[in-house]
């Protein structure tokens, strides 16, 4: 593992000096999200040997750094920080007779750090480390394979098999921290149909940012009651554990399936559907729709979301209802059934800014199951760091995006502002108090230097805490987070 990890080190410096001496555009450029853009891919060839020495390698160093600042400590909440070090060497082979291949080694070192007995508290920031392997080893950097594919492609129709990235409603790489989610499995992804694209996936297994191996996409715990040894992502639903699931004599061991489509046949208007399941536990359809309207020198852009959950278990495991474990006021435990809406209006400046309002409803019935990275209010009414799909939640959002780069101000600067006000059901103690997030993010591309880019982001989240019949803790925190990437 240390010879990995220096020889990836190695590689990178290599791939910076290269870097440095290049005139041209970048191989690779960031969007917002942190996602990657392929500027330049390896070409098609005539030979199985021409597969391997015509690909094409990328790197990524990257360096993300936080901390949380919790208005009121307890037992449970601590002050925390964390910070990781590192990057990934991701390799494309050229094209052969439609065959071609990728590989992705990713590493995040974090030299300084809490105590080990500390790192449960870590909040933005566990996903700079494996908190299982802190526990179990002492170990502190995380080193992985986190992509291994072959992919066959068709026209535009493109087959994958292996260890891949998959963006789709609810299946994110969410790849903001030194490691991107990932799942193995296998995917079609088609472009073939005029202005549509059609998705399909079946998957086995899942990785999340902060683990070094692979595990189930929806099982929480492993047989040994260890919270952090299976998927433990932030909005894991807990009662759909390893030991719930053997109880009740079922598999806990499961696969992820996921349809989706894509149109924008009618001018102006963008369509979207989609299906996920994990098949004998939980599915669920959404149907998405935007709509330009050009004004002048603006386009308005209202948008509508609507979700329908559906519970496959039939009361098997008993209570279910709760993210938390904690069922009390719901109005059925024993059900996932449940739907969520949300609506939008954009207002876009062909010039320098956007505006959004937008809003979200969860029905009074189950909590949204999303630990796939996929956030299911994501574009509407989702802040930094906020679960706002618990039951009977409503929630409020009003964002400004603003490039000083395009108002010609300062060159590469770009930044966005959120505020939403999260109204969660009182009466629910599985479910945190009431808050209002202010969230500020700014990029800075250098221009003078390209590939490298740093950006800065802040939380500041003020909450209402609960005395009473139901209580509630406070909430509220602050939090910051700095991030310098470097492509190559």
């Amino acid at each position: 593992m240390k010879m990995i990890k220096l020889s990836l080190a190695a590689l990178m410096a290599v791939g910076v000096g290269i870097s440095l001496n290049a005139a041209d555009k970048p191989k690779v450029t960031l969007k917002a999200n942190r996602t990657l853009v392929f500027n330049k891919v390896p070409p098609k060839v005539d030979s199985l040997k021409d597969m391997l020495t015509e690909g094409m390698f990328y790197g990524r160093i990257r360096i993300n750094t936080f901390k949380w600042d919790w208005k009121e400590e307890t037992s449970k909440n601590q002050d925390n920080w964390a910070a990781g070090f590192g990057g990934s060497l991701l390799y494309k082979s050229a094209e052969y007779k439609g065959f071609s291949g990728m590989a992705g080694l990713y590493t995040s070192q974090s030299p300084w750090h809490m105590d080990d007995a500390d790192v449960g508290f870590i909040k933005a920031g566990k996903d700079t480390t494996s908190r299982y392997n802190v526990k179990t080893t002492g170990d502190w950097g995380m080193t992985v394979l986190a992509q291994a594919y072959l992919q066959y492609r068709i026209n535009k129709t493109k087959f994958r098999v292996g260890r891949q990235i998959f963006e789709s409603f609810l299946t994110k790489s969410n790849d903001t921290k030194m490691i991107p989610n990932t799942f193995e499995g296998f995917s079609v992804v088609s472009k073939d149909l005029t202005k549509t694209t059609l998705k399909a996936a079946f998957f086995t297994r899942q990785k999340l940012r902060d683990h070094t191996s692979f595990h189930d996409v929806i099982t929480f715990q492993d047989a040994s009651g260890d919270s952090w040894a299976n998927n433990d992502d932030s909005a894991i639903n807990k009662a759909l554990n390893y030991n719930a699931f053997v109880n009740a004599g079922l598999d806990p061991n499961h696969d992820l399936v996921i349809l989706e489509a894509a149109n924008k046949s009618i001018k102006n208007l963008k369509l979207k559907a989609n299906y996920t399941a994990v098949p004998d536990v939980v599915s669920s359809a959404t149907l998405e729709a935007h709509y330009t309207i050009p004004v002048g020198s603006f386009k308005i852009v209202p948008g509508v979301r609507y979700m329908q959950q559906f519970d496959d278990l039939g009361g098997k495991l008993g209570a279910v209802a709760n993210l938390k474990d904690d069922t009390t006021n719901y109005t059925n435990p024993n059900s996932l059934d449940s739907w969520l809406f949300a609506a939008r209006v954009d207002i876009k400046s062909n010039q320098a800014w956007k505006f959004r309002i937008g809003y979200s409803q969860i029905a009074d019935e189950a909590d949204i199951i999303a630990p796939w990275r996929g956030f299911p209010t994501g574009g509407f009414t989702r802040a930094m760091a906020q679960y706002n799909w618990y039951a009977n939640t409503k929630t409020y959002m009003i964002r400004g995006d603003y490039s000083f780069d395009k108002a010609g101000l300062a060159p590469g600067l770009t930044a966005m502002f959120r505020y939403a006000i999260q109204d969660f059901d009182d009466n629910k103690p599985g479910v945190q108090a009431d808050t209002q997030v202010i969230h500020l993010d700014a990029i800075q591309k250098i221009k003078s230097f390209p590939g490298l880019e740093a950006r800065v982001r802040i939380g500041i989240a003020s909450g209402d805490p609960q005395t009473g019949a139901v209580t509630k803790a406070d909430p509220s925190y602050k939090e910051y987070r700095f991030e310098l990437n470097y492509l190559f």
